[in-house]
């Protein structure tokens, strides 16, 4: 594209005009205060869930922390909802309008990490926050409590809700929690996710379909009598050269990565079985269908060439995020006003060790308010989607790590448990409970966000991507 066309491109982009809420100023204010003066509750908070480092739907000791502080402040907690032990819902108030807002703790296996900037183990093999999970569900418990104090007053009216919500890296909880219904009443809700840039999201993620792909053949010696055993491990082979020719007749905007489980035991025998984990996305939902769809004839193909059984279950899925411009015009607004984060010279020079250590360019931390406009569509997941088909919701990304470090990585990890994490985690709470405000406190500010999801969602009938029956929780150990 030459200069000019992209001058030209730019001129002719919407700007989106500035969002002027009717909300009071001072309870804005107040719940800003709330959380400066709960701060050290809350960073002790986070820094505990990012000690337990507890993976998906084992959150046991995360969970009953986050749940326990919320009963502590007046809430009413219900736990082990949508059959997951550690999910549960923190409810304050009475009545319309019901303002919620997501929480996560859970934390990614093998990423196990020490709050220094260089690669530094605390415990081999173990799990380590490297999405900021940990900083994720106590500022949303921190905006929830804020609001509640303005609802317990009787400056504000309604019910606030804090939905605890596990299990996003793996089955996603929340679709499991959409699927029972639980966001049912809501009229708005609010979502944020740690990152390495400060802005309100105009821009979506990626859906995905999350498979498991197995073969099952007849075993037999490898070399006495090869030509009666069928290989399972043939048709798995067979199986990811299908995923791979189709790599070049896909849209760009697709992904498809996997993992193999299980490819036989020793050499001498033929393997009668065969596992394959794999993930597809797309930047909607029908893209995933069809690439699903497709996915499924490779299986078949695969286990007809080989003289095998194959099988093909779905064990989970997200849908995009459906954007709502005016609630993310609501967040941008809260975000200017109460400003950048202010970084301190030792807090910077850590982000540059970690990004030396990463491998990429030592800046430091970038403190800016990303604009509104001109949002890159990025890769990624979350199960957030599927709350944002079943009610409007707004989400805000806020800078927790050094720009550029690998995301699901150790650098993510070091940087959740040190002050650097921890500013993140208060400039996300404040954000998020100003704009509670604003739809508690605005009726019309309100409505305008629930008009544009009624206008998106006109036609949409809601269908959860899991299996029929309860979600899959691991036993006790």
């Amino acid at each position: 594209m030459s200069v000019l066309a992209a001058a030209l491109l730019l001129a002719a982009a919407p700007v989106l005009p500035p969002v002027v809420s009717k909300a009071d100023i001072r309870k804005k204010q107040a719940v800003a205060a709330s959380i400066d003066a709960r701060r050290t509750d809350l960073v002790s908070l986070a820094d505990q869930v990012w000690a337990f480092a507890e993976t998906a739907l084992r959150e046991t000791r995360s969970a009953a922390l986050l749940a326990d502080y919320a009963e502590k402040q007046g809430f009413r907690v219900e736990r082990g909802v949508a059959g997951m032990p550690t999910a549960f819902v923190a409810s304050y108030g009475h009545g319309r309008p019901v303002i919620a807002v997501l929480g996560e703790y859970d934390a990614l296996p093998g990423l196990s990490q020490k709050a220094v900037p260089e690669r530094a183990v605390l415990q081999a093999g173990a799990p380590g926050h490297g999405c900021g999970h940990n900083l994720f569900g106590a500022a949303s418990l921190g905006a929830a409590i804020a609001v509640k104090e303005l609802l317990a007053a009787g400056k504000l009216a309604g019910t606030v809700r804090y939905y605890g919500t596990p299990a996003e890296e793996a089955i996603g909880g929340k679709v499991y929690m959409a699927r029972e219904g639980l966001f049912r009443d809501v009229d708005v809700a609010l979502a944020w996710h740690p990152a390495d840039r400060t802005r309100a999201d105009m821009r979506s993620g990626q859906a995905l379909v999350d498979m498991v792909v197995e073969f099952k053949g007849r075993t037999a010696h490898a070399a006495y009598d090869p030509w009666n055993g069928r290989s399972a491990v043939d048709a798995l082979e067979l199986f990811t050269h299908g995923v791979n020719m189709m790599r070049e007749h896909v849209k760009p905007t697709v992904r498809m990565h996997y993992v193999i489980q299980e490819g036989g035991d020793v050499p001498n025998v033929v393997p009668d079985h065969a596992k394959l984990w794999l993930w597809a996305r797309d930047f909607e939902r029908k893209g995933v269908d069809d690439v699903l769809a497709r996915l499924r004839q490779v299986a078949q193909g695969a286990a007809l060439m080989a003289g095998v059984e194959g099988k093909l279950t779905v064990q989970a899925g997200d849908y995009e995020v459906l954007v709502n411009e005016t609630g993310a015009r609501l967040l941008d607004a809260n975000l200017r006003r109460l400003g950048p984060i202010a970084y301190t010279p030792e807090e910077d020079a850590f982000a540059r060790e970690l990004q030396k250590a990463a491998g990429v360019e030592p800046i430091g931390m970038d403190a800016t308010i990303g604009s509104l406009e001109g949002q890159a569509q990025e890769g990624g997941s979350t199960d957030v989607g599927d709350v944002s088909w079943n009610v409007p919701t707004l989400h805000v990304s806020v800078a927790t790590a050094p720009r550029g470090v690998p995301w699901h990585a150790w650098p993510v990890v070091a940087a959740g448990g040190t002050s650097i994490g921890h500013k993140g985690l208060v400039l996300a709470a404040k954000t998020l409970a100003s704009t509670m405000v604003d739809l508690f406190d605005d009726p019309a500010a309100r409505e305008a966000v629930r008009a544009e999801f009624a206008k998106k969602t006109e036609g949409f009938v809601y269908r959860a991507s899991v299996p029929d029956g309860p979600p899959p929780v691991p036993k006790a150990e």
